[in-house]
């Protein structure tokens, strides 16, 4: 074997791994391509069903139900510490009764 032989044998080796790591980069291109086909029409399909879950629903309605709701829920607190203070008081008041 020449010279020139065996140059052209470690370029056409050195041309078939590169054709091969090709190959096998546009398999898994492909592959990752009809994945993401796949996810993106979960995706629109579930976006498709959170639009018709909040159709006919008034966004503006249900944020100044969240304010009422959270109003309350201070509201309710607030009770909540102030009876929790007058149980402390009788029982203190209790306490010194038994003492």
């Amino acid at each position: 074997m020449t010279e020139t032989t065996a140059v052209m044998h470690t370029d056409l080796d050195l041309l078939a791994e590169r054709v091969e790591k090709a190959a096998a980069l546009v398999h898994q291109l492909r592959e990752d391509k009809l994945r993401l086909e796949r996810e993106n029409q979960d995706l629109s399909h579930r976006a498709q069903e959170l639009e018709g879950r909040l159709q006919g629903q008034d966004v503006a309605g249900l944020m100044n139900e969240v304010q009422t709701l959270r109003r309350e829920q201070r509201d309710w607190q607030g009770e909540r510490r102030e009876v929790a203070g007058r149980i402390e008081t009788l029982l203190k008041k209790l306490e010194r009764l038994e003492g």
